[in-house]
């Protein structure tokens, strides 16, 4: 508990089952709020607004809040405790099941996200039909760093943001700024949406299975992991890095987005998958 907190906020206690815990920083709620860049005519989209913290400072800020909870407990309160914004709607939902598509126009994405759920979430509002342009979102150090990975320390998860957005780490969260304190260092990351995926591909599911068997064996050669992954041989691979113009002994980790979706054209191209 710390001085920001409100009157009232210790009658609500985090459920660990949910993985709550609670920002209760006012100088990082304050980082978040500046990196999300409110604009007065702004909707903004909060999951997990927990205890009402930053859903507060975001409807002072925005035209509009829409603030998704799970918790029915939290619900309660902050339609109690936030009645005075008129601008501020509470719904009580998983946000991993919520269509955003509801929202009905241009949003951002402001939250302190729950740990283990936070990649569900960004993946599902970053993939859906009405993505946001902006997502602001707190989560675990490590899962911030690998969104935003760079080109030799790629990770399937950096490619499955990069192609939506341009990650980048804000800064970090100490553990004692929350309530409870959490065991790991949480990151503000920032994610540009793009207006369209970062490659035309025709076909999503098929670039996700060449990037996967790309990880498949992520410390081995892509020659390698692909061809096992395809059931090829080492120099029918060769030929499609080589299409490509991808060096074979490079590791998937090595590859920039670009250089996936020339891999997928490249198998695509021959038939391959």
């Amino acid at each position: 508990m710390t001085e920001s907190a409100p009157p009232g906020m210790a009658r609500i206690f985090p459920r660990k089952a949910l993985g709550q815990h609670f920002l209760v920083d006012q100088g990082a709620l304050r980082r978040i709020l500046a990196a999300a860049e409110l604009e007065p005519t702004d909707v903004v989209v909060e999951i997990g607004p927990g205890t009402g913290l930053l859903t507060r400072l975001l409807a002072q800020e925005a035209a509009r809040v829409i603030a998704v909870e799970l918790d029915e407990a939290l619900v309660a309160h902050l339609k109690t405790s936030l009645n005075s914004f008129t601008n501020l709607t509470v719904i009580q939902a998983d946000a991993r099941e919520w269509d955003p598509a509801t929202v009905r126009g241009p949003y951002k994405v402001v939250s302190n996200l729950p740990y283990f759920a936070a990649v569900p979430i960004v993946r599902r509002f970053l993939e859906c039909p009405l993505p946001p342009s902006l997502m602001v979102v707190t989560v675990q150090r490590e899962v911030a760093q690998a969104m935003a990975a760079p080109p030799g320390k790629m990770r399937l998860l950096s490619v499955a943001i990069q192609l939506y957005g341009r990650p980048r780490v804000v800064g970090y969260i100490r553990p004692t700024s929350f309530r409870p304190q959490p065991k790991v260092t949480s990151a503000i990351l920032r994610i540009q949406v793009y207006p369209e995926p970062a490659l035309p591909l025709e076909d999503t599911d098929v670039f996700f299975r060449v990037v996967r068997a790309g990880f498949s064996a992520p410390r081995k050669q892509l020659r390698n992991s692909l061809g096992h992954s395809f059931d090829l041989s080492g120099s029918r691979v060769e030929e499609v890095l080589g299409q490509a113009g991808i060096e074979p002994r490079l590791r998937a980790e090595a590859l920039s987005l670009e250089e996936w979706g020339r891999l997928y054209d490249a198998f695509r191209g021959q038939g391959l998958c």
